[in-house]
């Protein structure tokens, strides 16, 4: 399994990314996959969620309204559209597949994240 996660930069408030994360060694088009962040000195926290299908979305309260998560099965790559980005949304992001209708992760090892840093 590997999971690589890119499109992290530094960026002023309100201003987008959009990060992307790339799987292999799995059947993607078969699992509920999610973003997780954290933040320096803080625990690593859920994100979004997303079903195989791409048909249903769930998301942290502080992120609802901003951010977009989406996928494309024909190229095993997830998405994280962030618009109207603040300061507390500096953190590594991190991907990763999850169980079905919750927020427990199934693959232990994780990549190596994609640093998004928002600061004026």
């Amino acid at each position: 399994v590997q999971l690589v996660e890119s499109g992290g930069g530094l960026v002023q408030p309100g201003q987008s990314l959009r990060l992307s994360c790339a799987a292999s060694g799995f059947t993607f088009s078969s699992y509920s996959m999610a973003w997780f962040r954290q933040a320096p000195g803080k625990e690593r926290e859920f994100v979004a969620t997303i079903t195989w299908s791409g048909g249903s979305t769930y998301y942290r309260d502080s992120v609802k309204g901003r951010f977009t998560i989406s996928r494309d099965n024909a190229k095993n790559t997830m998405y994280l559209q962030m618009n109207s980005l603040k300061p507390e949304d500096t953190a590594v992001y991190y991907c990763n597949a999850v169980q079905k209708g919750t927020t427990a992760t199934i693959f232990r090892s994780w990549g190596q994240g994609t640093q998004v840093a928002v600061s004026s």
